[in-house]
């Protein structure tokens, strides 16, 4: 099936127009009709390619937030944008959303265009408003105010140039979509996506737990701005069931063959980058993991360490946690001589083109949750025991990365936890303060979901590197900037952005930060 979806792929107008030509026939259309084209989009194809454009497209790279939230550097002031934020380099942050809106977003608003008005087809038309929420949602956090109302409707309805909804709108909708989509899933009907569905193969059930799992994300994202908005969405979202089994962890899968597009993007992007000759010192951008987050896991004497780094000795890959070693982000320009002493990614974990990328996971859960109990807004369990069991599922979830069973052994998870209590004697800033430093190592890779619990908490307490010829003022910024074609191509609703929001500036706050 994944080889096939490209060949379904076809234009979707966004922001370009159509050319007129004069009138004169002759035949034109008929000659010039491809006989293998497809004039029907298939839904499933097209819904295929929207949750690997959708799983792709994200901040997760070593030049943005791995960089930012202190997982990797480089001496390269390119690649090392994330880690230094130097003002030369903060168009990068565009890209997202260059790459996001001609792709997934056209994407599953051709899907939904093609499904909702058949009542047959509900759980298709339910599945792909979840998948349009997480789209989106990912797109709002990094930029905040976006085109979401009109998007995507330059070839159904000529808009070319979208406006900019308000976040708060965007929250509001979004949760109402979670909220509509699963309560319209009916197992008891057939009709789902099947084998299209690169996530959970049709299976409305586990649906419906992603989707009470993103309303419970989107809630607690509310805490600074509408505490009662937020305590209300998320014990809508506990009271419908979150992901909390091992097996309901929403996860793209991938392989290791094929196309690209059919390899884990994460992964992909990290070999391409640095370490695809994988012998610690060939790696074209100078990427290794940073100091602060290899020192934290030997500190901690973190079991995790050897399950995520590697160091080359003698041209071998050794996971030996002893010699472990993150480089500092400070480096200025010039490849150090020790460079080849540094740690990088495992192959066999981190670097896995057919590891499965996680969506939502256990562990995401349990740490919210674990939040919500020290709130008051969930009372069946205590932050204590979430806390604990969020420990234990973000390192048994590299099981399901690594493809091997307790890749972690058990008795080190347990000692782990013992040594790291939950310090339920101390106030609850300082509870919340060990929650998302968990968070923060628990759920690598995916560093964007620790940037939004970063900026909406504080934690974890990350030191800012006051690099030379920095663009923020030696802080971590708070958002990124819109593609620069915006001023251009979409410049009134792009400066009616500016006026609601701010500056768009790295250091500009994000309605709900």
């Amino acid at each position: 099936m994944r080889q096939l979806v490209l060949k379904y792929s076809f234009l979707l107008l966004g922001v370009s127009g159509m050319v007129s030509l004069p009138s004169c026939d002759n035949n034109f259309e008929e000659i010039n009709t491809n006989p293998n084209a497809v004039s029907v989009p298939t839904a499933k194809y097209i819904f295929s390619k929207a949750l690997y454009d959708g799983a792709s497209n994200s901040g997760n790279k070593g030049n943005l937030l791995f960089g930012l939230m202190q997982y990797t550097t480089s001496y390269n002031d390119v690649e090392g944008f994330g880690s230094k934020y130097v003002a030369s380099q903060v168009n990068a942050t565009g890209s997202v959303f260059s790459n996001s809106y001609p792709a997934q977003i056209n994407e599953i608003g051709e899907v939904i265009k093609a499904v909702k008005e058949d009542p047959a087809k509900v759980n298709l038309y339910a599945v792909a408003r979840i998948w349009r929420v997480y789209c989106f949602s990912r797109l709002t956090d990094l930029y905040g105010d976006i085109p979401y109302s009109e998007a995507g409707q330059g070839y159904n309805q000529s808009i070319f140039q979208p406006k900019y909804d308000k976040q708060q709108a965007i929250y509001a909708d979004m949760l109402k979509e979670l909220e509509e989509s699963a309560m319209a899933l009916d197992a008891s009907n057939t009709t789902t996506f099947g084998s299209s569905d690169l996530i959970y193969a049709g299976d409305v059930t586990k649906w419906k737990k992603f989707a009470y799992s993103l309303m419970l994300r989107l809630g607690m994202r509310l805490t600074k701005v509408e505490e009662a908005t937020a305590q209300s969405w998320v014990k809508k979202a506990i009271a419908g069931g979150v992901i909390r089994d091992y097996a309901d962890i929403a996860k793209m899968s991938y392989t290791a063959s094929g196309q690209n597009i059919n390899k884990n993007p994460v992964a992909w992007q990290l070999l391409n980058d640095n370490y695809i000759k994988a012998d610690g010192v060939s790696n074209v951008e100078g990427g290794k993991y940073q100091q602060v987050f290899i020192d934290s896991l030997k500190a901690n004497n973190d079991p995790r360490l050897g399950v995520l780094a590697v160091v080359y000795v003698d041209g071998v890959a050794s996971s030996d946690e002893s010699i472990q070693k993150g480089m500092p982000s400070n480096i200025n320009g010039n490849k150090p001589d020790d460079f080849v002493s540094y740690s990088e990614p495992k192959p066999s974990t981190v670097l896995r083109v057919d590891a499965p990328l996680l969506l939502f996971t256990v562990a995401e859960a349990d740490f919210l949750l674990a939040e919500a109990s020290l709130r008051g807004w969930y009372t069946t369990e205590t932050a204590s025991a979430l806390y604990e069991e969020g420990i234990r599922a973000a390192m048994k979830q590299w099981d399901l990365i690594s493809g091997t069973t307790n890749v972690i052994d058990p008795e080190r998870i347990e000692s782990y936890v013992a040594a790291h209590l939950l310090p339920t004697g101390s106030s609850v800033e300082a509870q919340k303060e060990q929650i998302y430093t968990q968070f923060w190592l628990g759920l690598f890779p995916d560093a964007q979901e620790v940037y939004n619990n970063y900026r909406r908490t504080g934690y974890p307490n990350l030191v800012p590197n006051n690099y030379p010829g920095n663009a923020t003022g030696g802080q971590l910024f708070r958002r990124f900037l819109y593609p620069v074609l915006e001023q251009t191509l979409n410049r009134t609703s792009y400066n009616d952005a500016i006026t609601n929001q701010g500056a768009d500036d790295l250091m500009t706050k994000i309605w709900w930060d």
